[in-house]
């Protein structure tokens, strides 16, 4: 069976400041590219949007194989949200989650996909990766130059 790659990444001109997220999808010969923009985000919240927007794009429900190279969605969504919700979405330290909004979405997603997570060293030459990032970064150039 075919797996639907996804190659996905975020980025902010500050933190916070002006923010974009970009994403590859590729499925068979076929290869989809998806960004955003927010005027006004962190770099996580991009990170966590590049992810959500593409599983809300895609149909298909099984064999997703998600690439990123934020340790902080990827140890997120395999690792710290079980906790997170078992602890009414507060740390270990009993603050509040930042980006519950989005975890949220993300974890509603996760549920009704079957998704492998893959974690990639960024700017490191994985051309998913760099494709990824430079939708991130041309949505924000392009929001901010008019």
């Amino acid at each position: 069976m075919t797996k639907v790659k996804i190659y996905t990444d975020g980025a902010c001109s500050g933190n916070p400041g002006p923010g974009g997220w970009g994403a590859q999808l590729i499925y068979n010969d076929s290869v989809k590219e998806i960004s955003g923009y927010e005027a006004n985000t962190t770099n996580n919240r991009m990170e966590l949007i590049a992810v959500i927007s593409s599983l809300e794009y895609i149909e298909i429900n099984e064999d997703i194989e998600i690439y990123t190279d934020s340790v902080y969605v990827m140890d997120g969504i395999t690792k710290w949200i079980k906790n997170w919700k078992k602890n009414k979405w507060l740390t270990s330290a009993k603050k509040p989650v930042k980006n519950e909004d989005l975890w949220k979405k993300l974890d509603k997603l996760c549920k009704a996909k079957k998704i492998n997570w893959s974690w990639v060293k960024g700017h490191s030459g994985n051309k998913g990766n760099e494709r990824a990032d430079y939708l991130a970064r041309k949505a924000i150039s392009t929001n901010l130059s008019g």
